[in-house]
């Protein structure tokens, strides 16, 4: 036995048969289709910092912007892009634009003041450092 997937009986819509062809293989960049792209982000903590890890390929480091702004610490980037190509019959022109921004609420044991960002074969890597926890000692109290 063989299943058709139909929709309410009729043909199956234009985008579904478009999504068909072109999704999943690379013929069309995926950034096309999904206009509320945003990268994918890794947080490590580790004894002295917080390690945040931004997939970004594609991207310059000029690209990025990193603010920290009332405890919240915001990365975001703009990517413009023109290719021109001009040939004895034909001349191609495309131009793409892409976006983002994430913003992560930084906790209380984070240096905003010492933050180090690094951008590299596509992964935008932020330090954090932590704060000195004062460790208390015991002390013994006399009773009177």
């Amino acid at each position: 036995m063989t299943l058709l997937k139909r929709n309410n009986g009729g043909l199956v819509p234009l985008r579904s048969i478009f999504s068909d062809i072109f999704d999943g293989d690379g013929f069309i960049d995926e950034k096309i289709w999904n206009k509320n792209w945003v990268p994918a982000v890794n947080v490590a903590e580790s004894d002295k910092s917080y390690e945040i890890e931004v997939a970004a390929p594609g991207m310059k480091k000029n690209d990025f912007k990193v603010k920290i702004e009332k405890g919240m610490l915001n990365i975001s980037a703009e990517c413009e892009e023109e290719k021109n190509e001009k040939k004895k019959n034909y001349t191609r022109q495309e131009y793409s634009y892409n976006s983002f921004s994430r913003s992560f609420a930084m906790p209380d044991d984070a240096k905003e003041e010492d933050i180090k960002a690094h951008y590299e074969d596509g992964v935008l890597k932020l330090t954090v450092a932590k704060k000195a926890i004062a460790v208390s000692k015991a002390k013994e109290i006399a009773v009177m």
